[in-house]
Parts: structure tokens; sequence; C-alpha cells
């Protein structure tokens, strides 16, 4: 597939931007969490939330600190770090978070296999992983996979991405050795020649072919699912006050990092210690942050689409009908509603 370069800040796009900035200070200063600030209490003293090198948002809302300003003194804010969608969901099934950054076929992975979350706010429409080989390989095709080991990590849009990839080449994944490893040990491998592929994610991929000169064989947007910020149930229904105070800080993050790449592209390169061109890369051309914040049809289309893949690997219990279930019952779009009316 070609590479697919997006122009994040059109001047269309920017001037929309400031009148949604201008709309979400209005909304937010009559809204359900102004009025929760004026009444001095908000429904908890915690809020438990990660970041990730793989959400660009996190990295804006966490350095400027804009649910810290909007709670107040009142509520201790804990950051916590995901390295990777599997993280994430273990986080929030544990409840050491309250809301988390996935990709969206691993927030579908997670419900249908009980984790009782839900997706309130999209962050962004990547394309973040691919299938990567080494800088000698002779490898040039992901048919050439079979009888191969290719590092993945289960549980994230990589492995499915990785999935998807063989489904379209003819094959399956008991025609590889699938070796489950975190997104930056996958790298490690491939790396040092203990696997002959790598189902990456950026920025790690990234750095990858900029300092490795590893190679993405293979490319395909439409096998990326859409960045997918969750919470659990329990939070959406006991701290509504407080989640929209999330997705309200969300919403201001993604105006700001629409009219600020380069700022972004920093904030990426410190966070992930690779260096800033590679960062530039990330956002400039695999990081689409340009799309609305409101979960809806475009995700639950996503992830029907995978969600027979994900049905015939096994790792969900009650296979298909599970999964619909899970689909049917995982969008809550109430409080992006309100951060971009």
């Amino acid at each position: 597939m070609s590479i697919i370069t997006r122009r994040l800040i059109p001047a269309a796009v920017a001037a929309g931007a400031m009148a949604l900035a201008m709309t979400g200070c209005v909304q937010g200063e009559g809204g359900a969490s102004a009025a929760s600030a004026e009444g001095g209490e908000w429904s908890t003293s915690t809020l438990s939330i990660d970041w990730a090198t793989y959400n660009p948002l996190s990295l804006v809302v966490k350095d400027q600190g804009l649910i810290e300003e909007a709670l107040g003194d009142s509520v201790d804010v804990e950051w916590l770090q995901s390295a990777g969608s599997n993280k994430a969901n273990e986080l929030l099934r544990s409840g050491s978070i309250d809301v988390g950054s996935t990709a969206g076929s691993a927030a579908l992975f997670a419900r249908a296999n009980g984790s009782p979350i839900k997706v309130i706010d999209i962050y962004s429409q990547p394309e973040w992983s691919a299938i990567v080989v080494g800088a000698d390989s002779g490898i040039t095709d992901v048919a050439q996979l079979k009888g191969q080991s290719v590092a993945a990590t289960k549980g994230t849009d990589p492995y499915f991405f990785l999935l998807q990839a063989l489904e379209e080449a003819g094959l399956g994944v008991d025609d590889v050795e699938v070796q489950n490893v975190q997104h930056a040990d996958g790298r490690a491998l491939l790396d040092g020649g203990s696997v002959q592929a790598w189902s990456g994610l950026d920025p790690i991929m990234a750095a990858a072919e900029a300092e490795s000169g590893a190679e993405l064989i293979y490319r395909n947007v439409d096998f990326n699912t859409y960045g997918f910020l969750n919470a659990t149930e329990e939070f959406i229904t006991d701290h509504a006050d407080v989640a929209q105070v999330v997705v309200d800080a969300y919403e201001e993050a993604r105006v700001w990092a629409l009219a600020n790449p380069d700022e972004v592209a920093q904030l990426l390169a410190d966070a992930a210690s690779i260096d800033l061109e590679v960062a530039k890369t990330v956002i400039a051309e695999r990081s689409n942050l340009d799309v609305s914040g409101v979960p809806g049809e475009a995700q639950v289309s996503v992830l029907t689409k995978i969600s027979p893949i994900i049905a015939e690997s096994g790792d969900v219990a009650g296979g298909q009908e599970v999964l619909d279930e899970a689909i049917a019952t995982i969008v809550h779009d109430e409080f992006a509603l309100k951060a971009t009316e």
C-alpha cells in the first residue's frame, strides 16, 4: 500500500477548530462539569488515567495540566503509562485506572472477554501498525511469512493487523509462530534476529525504520482501528461529572494539537525518547487527529468488519455472538457529544 500522508491543519479545519474551542469553553462554563465545580464538590476525590506514546492527545492533556486545572485541588489526578493497549486493558480491568487509551480492536476484545469498559471519546484515526522486517531480510510480502516467527502483542491493534494481513495473503495464524511480547520487545527481537518479522506499533516502529533500517513490507490503513478512550462502566455511572471533564480536556487538546503539530511531535519525542524527526513523521503522516471525538457508526463499522477475524482466532469465549453483543453495547457518546456541541 502507498504511504498515506495527511495534512492535519488545512485552513478550513483550523478555522473550525477555533470555533470548536470557543464553543467548548461556553459549554464548559454552563455544563455539568462547571456545575460540579460551582457546587464545590466532585463525585470523587481521585482520578486515575493513563498516558501513552501511541495516544498523542494524552501527552498534550498531561503536559498542559488540563484536567488538573479543571478539577482543582479537591481531586487528586494520577497518571499511569500504558505500554500498549493490552496493558491499558489490564489497568482498566484491575481498577488501577478509571480511563485508559487503546485501539478500537483491543477495546472490543476486552469487552467481549468480560471487561466492563465503554468508549467515551475517539482520540485518533491512526496508521500505527504494519508488518516489519529487518534491514537485511529477504522477505518482501506477507505470504513469505509462512513457517516464520513473528513478534506481536496479543490483544492489540498490531496483533489484529497481523491476523488480517495473514488472511489477505491466504494464511492463518497457525501458519506462523507468534511470539507474544510487548511492542518494544518485539522490536528488540527483530533487531536481534530472533524473529523474522514483527507486527509493529508507532512510534517504536518509526524509530526502528530510522535507527535500524527496518522495512515496512505491508501497510494498510484500513486494517488499523481507531484510537479509543475508554472508561469503566462504574466510573461512567458514578462519576459522570469527572468523566465529562476528561473528555472536555481531550477536545481542548485536539484543537491545540491540530494548530501545533510540531509541538505535539516534540512532546512525543520527549515521551518516547525518539528523534524529533521520527516523531514528526508519526504525527504528520500516521496520526490523523482531525477526526470527530464522538464515538459512533464509523467505529462500529470497523469493529463489525474485524470481529469475525477475532472470533476465528478463538481468543474470545462465546465467539461471534459475544462479539456482536460487545459491539452493540461498547459506545457511550454522551460526554463527547456535550464536549463538541
